[in-house]
């Protein structure tokens, strides 16, 4: 039985084929043949390589699979968030930033305050 092909707009082609590049960069980066990541994704070694090309083929659950074992899977769930959802996902990770206090010159008057 054939495959269908599936069809896809040209951005999101491109899309695709940008985030598989970007798994074989961080694959080479990180020193690990294909067959080694393959099978620690519990994926074959031509699934992978269909990955890193940008397949449209491919099932979501093995792109997941790569992204974990090279741990690049923090942002998976931000991947369908709307404008509103990822601002929400962005303040509830930003950390507040610390000052110290702010010492109060008093013109040498001792007033209780340091």
């Amino acid at each position: 039985m054939a495959r269908k092909k599936v069809v896809l707009f040209p951005s999101a082609e491109q899309a695709l084929e940008k985030v598989g590049a970007n798994i074989k960069r961080a694959r080479l980066r990180r020193n690990i043949r294909a067959e080694l990541l393959a099978g620690r994704a519990g994926i074959s070694v031509d699934t992978l390589s269909a990955i890193e090309k940008g397949a449209s083929t491919v099932s979501i659950g093995a792109y997941a699979a790569v992204l974990a074992v090279l741990k690049l899977d923090n942002d998976l769930e931000t991947i369908a968030l709307d404008e509103e959802g990822k601002q929400r996902f962005k303040e509830y990770n930003l950390k507040k930033r610390e000052r110290a206090t702010k010492k109060i010159d008093n013109g040498g008057v001792d007033d209780g305050r340091e």
